[in-house]
C-alpha cells in the first residue's frame, strides 16, 4: 500500500510538472508565432519594394526576433516571481523596454518615409507589445499592467502622428496596441494563475501527508506508552515480589517468575499488535484486567455500575485506554488500599470514575508540594511520561473530557466523561467477569 502511495504521488507530481512544461513552452513559442505572422506578412504587399523601406523592414524584424529573445530569457523568472519563489531585478526589465521603443522608432520611421500601407503598419504595431508584455504581465499587477498599456498607446499615437500618420490609420493604433496587450493578458495571466493553484495544492497534499505522518508517530508513541506501562508495573512487581519470596526460601518465588513470564510474552504480542495498528482497548476486559491486577498486588479494588458491553466500539476503546492508564497510576503513585471503578450509563453520556486512596503529593516545579496525578506529566507540569495528555486526545475525538486531581482525605480521583450520540442507547449492561485474585501476593504486601 505504501509502495502504491508513492507511486501515485510519483504520477501526480510527474504529470503536474508536465503541465507546468507545457505552459512555460506555450508562453515561450507565442512571440515567436506572432512575429512570424504579424511581422512577415506585410512584407509581401504592405511593405514598398524600395532599399530603405526594405532595410527598415529587415531591422524591424531583426529587432523582433531579439524581443523574442529577451522574452524567452526571462520566462522562468518571471513565473518564478509569479509563483513567490523569486524576485525579477528591475535592471532585467530594461533591455526589453529599449528593444520596445526601438520598436516603435523604426515603426514610426517606416511610416514617416511612407514605405508601409497603412494596413501593414496596424499589424505590426499590434505585434510590437507581445514579447515585452509576456513578461511584464506577470511581473506586473494587472491594473499596473492596464495602465502601462494606455501609456505606450498614447505613446504610439504621438510619435505615429510626429511622424505624419493620420485619418483611419492614426485612430486604429490604440486599438490594435491594446488588442495585443489584452491578448496577452488572457493568454498568459490566466494560466500562470492555474499553474500557481496547481502548485499550491500540490504543496497542501505534502503537508497534509507529512501532518498525517506526524500524526501517527503521535499515536504509536502514545498507544505504545499505553500498552507497556501497566505491563512493566506489574513485572516489576512481580520479580520484586519473586525476589522476597526467594530469599525466604518459599516456592511461590517460581509460579511469580513464570507469571511474569506470561506477561512479558503478553506484552510483546501487544507491541505487535499496535506496531500493526490494530489493537483496540476492549472495556470489560480492561475492567477485569484492572481487578485483577490490583487485587494481586494487595489494592482492593471494587468495580461497580456497567460494564459497557452495549456502547459503541469507539468509546468503549477509550474507556478502555482510561480503565488501563489509571490503574498503571495507581499501582506506580502514591501507597493506595483502596480503588473504586465506575462506570455509568446516563441517558446523555457516560461517566467513568476512578478513585484511590493514598495519593501522595508531587512536588511542584518550586520545589512545593502539590497533588500527584498519577501521570508524570499528565497536563505537562511534571516531568517524564504523556499519560493523561495522550488520554485527554483520545477522548477529545469523542467530545470527551478528562478531570483528574486530589478528591480530599488522601484521594486520587480521574472522570472521564464522553456524550453519547442520539441513537446511542444507554441500556443496562452485564457485569465485569471477576478476576482472577492472587492471595498468596496479598498475604506477602501485607
Amino acid at each position: 500500500m505504501l509502495v502504491r502511495g508513492w507511486r501515485r504521488n510519483w504520477q501526480q507530481r510527474s504529470k503536474l510538472e508536465r503541465i507546468d512544461l507545457y505552459s512555460r513552452l506555450t508562453l515561450s513559442v507565442m512571440p515567436w508565432l506572432f512575429t512570424l505572422s504579424w511581422q512577415l506578412a506585410p512584407f509581401k504587399s504592405d511593405v514598398r519594394h524600395a532599399p530603405l523601406p526594405i532595410a527598415l523592414g529587415l531591422a524591424l524584424l531583426l529587432v523582433s526576433l531579439a524581443q523574442c529573445l529577451l522574452s524567452n530569457r526571462n520566462i522562468q523568472l518571471s513565473f518564478a516571481h509569479y509563483l513567490g519563489t523569486a524576485v525579477f531585478p528591475r535592471r532585467r526589465q530594461l533591455p526589453p523596454l529599449v528593444l520596445l521603443l526601438v520598436n516603435l522608432g523604426l515603426l514610426a520611421t517606416m511610416a514617416g518615409v511612407d514605405g508601409m500601407a497603412d494596413s501593414g503598419l496596424l499589424i505590426m504595431t499590434m505585434n510590437a507589445p507581445v514579447a515585452h508584455a509576456i513578461t511584464q504581465v506577470l511581473v506586473t499587477p494587472v491594473r499596473t499592467f492596464l495602465i502601462q498599456s494606455l501609456a505606450l498607446a498614447a505613446l504610439c499615437v504621438g510619435v505615429f502622428a510626429a511622424v505624419g500618420v493620420r485619418g483611419g490609420a492614426l485612430a486604429g493604433v490604440v486599438p490594435t496596441m491594446l488588442f495585443g496587450c489584452v491578448l496577452t493578458l488572457i493568454a498568459v495571466r490566466p494560466s500562470a494563475w492555474s499553474l500557481s493553484v496547481m502548485w499550491q495544492a500540490e504543496e497542501a497534499r505534502d503537508l497534509q501527508a507529512r501532518l498525517a505522518v506526524a500524526e501517527e508517530r503521535l499515536r504509536f508513541g502514545r498507544d505504545l506508552h499505553d500498552v507497556l506501562g501497566r505491563n512493566l508495573a506489574v513485572i516489576a512487581l512481580k520479580s520484586e515480589l519473586a525476589v522476597e519470596l526467594a530469599q525466604r526460601g518459599r516456592p511461590e518465588a517460581v509460579d511469580q517468575m513464570v507469571e511474569v513470564q506470561r506477561i512479558a510474552r503478553t506484552s510483546q504480542q501487544e507491541v505487535r499488535d499496535v506496531v500493526r495498528g490494530y489493537r483496540e482497548a476492549d472495556l470489560s476486559t480492561e475492567l477485569a484486567g484492572a481487578r485483577g491486577v490490583l487485587s494481586a498486588a494487595g489494592i482492593e479494588c471494587e468495580v461497580t455500575g456497567d460494564a459497557g458491553g452495549e456502547l459503541p466500539a469507539p468509546i468503549q476503546s477509550a474507556l478502555g485506554w482510561v480503565v488501563r492508564e489509571a490503574a498503571t497510576n495507581v499501582l506506580r503513585h502514591g501507597d493506595p488500599r483502596r480503588c473504586t471503578i465506575r462506570l455509568r450509563s446516563l441517558p446523555d453520556s457516560v461517566v467513568l470514575r476512578v478513585e484511590n486512596d493514598g495519593a501522595t503529593p508531587a512536588p511542584g516545579p518550586d520545589g512545593g508540594s502539590g497533588a500527584s496525578d498519577g501521570s508524570g506529566v499528565g497536563d505537562g507540569s511534571g516531568s517524564g511520561g504523556s499519560g493523561l495528555a495522550g488520554l485527554r486526545e483520545r477522548l477529545r475525538v469523542l467530545d470527551g473530557s478528562l478531570a483528574a486531581g486530589p478528591a480530599g482525605n488522601g484521594l486520587f480521583r480521574l472522570t472521564a466523561t464522553i456524550p453519547l450520540g442520539p441513537t446511542t442507547p444507554p441500556g443496562r449492561l452485564d457485569r465485569p467477569p471477576a478476576a482472577r485474585e492472587a492471595p498468596v501476593l496479598q498475604e506477602e504486601r501485607r
